[in-house]
């Protein structure tokens, strides 16, 4: 399995609160710069695209003050993962493409892309994994007759298997067909927390995480992230034991 790590240089120590449209304006541009046939075919308005990636940000030392986030040094990391591995490789290119530009950041500060790489994990290969949430989990159940939206957290007895149900229209969308007959997902040390979707406030997950389920469909989970809106900046989860 293979995740890339971005490294960006900030002119000022501080990032806006809904940094998610600020990451995916860059991965927008990145694609535009390297493929605008790419980027029309994830991002079409024709149509609702599901897309198999993932990411998540480090900022350091991130502290809330007055509707930004303060950080400890002029940097952050951004991490990006892929199931689909050719894309992958293209958004390689992609980002690539964008490293010593300056791209505007709200607040009037600016973000250079310093460095891409590449870095490669084990496969899973046991049944049972621990995980750590890197970004909120999204969990939602879409009602298609008055087309509303239920989110669901680790405090809600039909968690475990809207988890499935997402991942199962994840797999239809890509006409994949992984073993989600003996998925469960087990909060250990979570939470529910509120966070902000485009500036809308929603019920999200943090924290520690028990999943089950065959080697294959936790290998894909790893690389494509868990529940919605993975693309968006969550769902993202590390492997600690």
């Amino acid at each position: 399995m293979i995740q890339m790590e971005l490294d960006f240089q900030l002119e000022k120590p501080e990032f806006p609160v809904e940094y998610d449209r600020l990451i995916i304006s860059f991965i927008k541009a990145s694609l535009q710069e390297y493929s605008p046939e790419l980027l029309e075919q994830l991002y079409t308005k024709q149509a609702s695209v599901i897309k198999p990636y993932c990411w998540a940000c480090h900022l350091p030392g991130a502290k809330f003050s007055d509707g930004k986030i303060l950080l400890i040094e002029k940097r952050f990391k951004l991490y990006f993962c892929d199931a689909d591995l050719a894309q992958n490789i293209h958004f390689f290119n992609a980002f690539t493409t964008m490293k010593r530009k300056e791209y505007p950041v709200k607040g009037g500060n600016r973000m250079w892309l310093c460095g891409v790489k590449f870095r490669r994990h084990s496969e899973i290969e046991d049944s049972e994994i621990i995980v750590k949430m890197q970004s909120t989990l999204l969990v939602r159940r879409h009602n298609a007759e008055n087309n509303t939206d239920i989110y669901y957290t680790c405090e809600d007895a039909e968690f475990s298997e809207v988890v499935k149900e997402n991942i199962r229209t994840m797999q239809q969308k890509q006409k994949l067909t992984y073993r989600l007959d003996d998925f469960q997902i087990y909060p250990i040390k979570a939470k529910k927390v509120v966070t902000k979707v485009f500036g809308r406030p929603t019920n999200a997950s943090i924290g520690i995480f028990k999943l089950v389920g065959s080697a294959e469909l936790l290998n894909y989970l790893y690389t494509a992230g868990l529940g919605v809106r993975r693309s968006e900046g969550h769902g993202k989860f590390v492997i600690i034991g």
